[in-house]
């Protein structure tokens, strides 16, 4: 789970999220680092350089120090957890304590060109609310998640009738943070219902090879073991993201 918050409204930033031409002066090339997380680089990619980003639930900061040393952004982050606040900090990361279940309200709107939610929304209380939140306070959001319609987890599920263990979700239910765990298509039913443009999204298979969302969807859904969406607010229905 998550963070706590309360800044300042920030002064818009020069240019928004998205908004840049390809190939314009200011689109820096990326360079993958080796030692990244094959999401993180993903997730990387969807980030315009130099923009404002809210990285909620970031951990030890490996996703907000990628951002920033890569996409050049003015990035800060929102940890739940002391220890990753501290690790961050430690980091010259700029975090602060908090929980994205009820901080993120304190946030005012469109303040962040992105507010990114990577590998969290599962471990969340409420995560249609969170979700809304990020839509409100990002002019896109980010989220990746675990896969749990992933032909592994369904196969250890129907021959051992127990919960299953794989490797983006090794711990045993009862150690597990996760306490809402979706499929592809419950995420994707998800983004409909808060009213969530789907720009892109992207599902990795186990090799971390990046399938694409040329597939049909049950395809996606069946193979991948974890997706990644950039989401932005649909302007023909702003009020499904209201609870």
């Amino acid at each position: 789970m998550l963070k706590r918050s309360n800044p300042s409204r920030a002064e818009r930033p020069e240019t928004g999220a998205g908004t840049e031409a390809e190939g314009s002066p200011r689109e820096a090339a990326f360079h993958s680092p080796l030692s990244a997380r094959t999401d993180h680089l993903l997730i990387a990619e969807m980030v315009a350089p130099g923009a404002r980003v809210l990285d909620v639930g970031c951990g030890d900061g490996a996703l907000l120090k990628l951002l920033i040393e890569t996409r050049g952004v003015r990035g800060r982050g929102v940890e739940i957890s002391r220890e990753g606040v501290n690790r961050c900090v430690a980091k010259g990361l700029s975090v602060i304590q908090g929980d994205a279940d009820t901080d993120l309200e304190d946030y005012p709107d469109n303040a962040f060109d992105y507010a990114i939610l990577s590998q969290t929304i599962q471990a969340t209380r409420r995560p249609k609310h969170v979700l809304q939140q990020l839509l409100r306070i990002g002019r896109r959001a980010i989220v990746s998640f675990p896969n749990f319609g992933h032909w592994q987890v369904r196969w250890q599920y129907v021959t051992r009738g127990r919960m299953p263990v794989t490797g983006n979700l090794p711990e045993p239910w009862y150690e597990t943070a996760n306490i809402h765990l979706c499929t592809i298509k419950d995420f994707t039913a998800l983004c409909d219902l808060v009213g969530a443009r789907v720009e892109k999204a992207v599902a990795l298979n186990g090799g971390g090879r990046r399938l694409g969302f040329h597939l049909p969807l049950f395809l996606q859904n069946l193979v991948g073991e974890q997706a990644v969406f950039l989401l932005s607010r649909h302007p023909a229905r702003p009020e499904a993201l209201a609870d």
